[in-house]
């Protein structure tokens, strides 16, 4: 996945980089430099699986949600 591809699909899930690095147990300061173009730090592929699962529909518990 590309870093713009990365970038869209959080955008898609309507989550934040704060809310996806909770998710992911990473700090937002990666998940920003994840969706850099410049490439320097390239998507992890384990958080690209997981955005791939939430794009399917799975939905973790640290998932926000609208109460």
């Amino acid at each position: 996945m590309t870093p713009k591809a990365f970038k869209a699909a959080r955008e898609k899930l309507d989550l934040s980089a704060a809310e996806l690095g909770r998710i992911l147990n990473t700090d937002p300061r990666t998940v920003r430099r994840w969706e850099d173009a410049s490439g320097t730090r390239p998507p992890n592929p384990i958080a690209c699986r997981v955005l791939e699962w939430m794009l399917n529909g799975y939905r973790p518990p640290e998932f926000p949600t609208d109460n």
